[in-house]
């Protein structure tokens, strides 16, 4: 896999990457209807589309040059030195193969003026949250924030410093 900037010719794949990948995390956790109504809001087309322009912010995908296994989204956080990483997901056949990885690594290069990194991670979602550990997040506070539907979701804000090298 190879991580590029994201385009227009790429959001149905990450649309479809991001329907199978919340089923397979999420069904579990809120039922397949809730994740059905969530994906249809939050991963629509014009959704999506809409991170393509926004500025301070960065769109990846890990693609393999058949199919676009990882996406990422990122964006500059208000005060100037915090990343605030918005999506990483790969998709479930293929996570554990150091995708995740390579995109956050990119995600941390696109962003140089900044001095740490943070995700929120539904408290449920115990593969993410070790994920994030084994990267070196730490948990910073939990919180709740409000989802589709304006229903509560408890998430876990897990951050790390960034380091760069002289």
């Amino acid at each position: 896999m190879f991580v590029r900037t994201a385009s227009a010719r790429d959001l149905p794949a990450i649309r479809a990457l991001l329907v199978a990948t919340w089923h397979d995390t999420y069904d579990g956790i809120y039922g397949a209807e809730r994740v059905t109504a969530i994906t249809d809001e939050w991963h629509s087309l014009p959704a999506l589309a809409a991170r393509l322009e926004r500025p301070g912010s960065e769109f990846l995908v890990a693609d393999d040059g058949a199919r676009v296994g990882g996406v990422a989204f990122a964006a500059m956080g208000d005060d100037g030195a915090s990343v605030s990483l918005q999506q990483l997901y790969v998709l479930p056949e293929l996570q554990g193969r150091g995708i995740g990885g390579l995109l956050l690594d990119e995600i941390e290069g696109c962003f140089p003026e900044a001095a740490r990194i943070e995700a929120e991670v539904e408290e449920k979602n115990a593969r993410a949250i070790a994920f994030y550990r084994a990267q070196g997040f730490a948990e910073r506070a939990r919180r709740s924030v409000s989802g589709a539907g304006g229903a509560a979701i408890d998430v876990l804000v897990l951050e790390r410093p960034i380091v760069w090298a002289d």
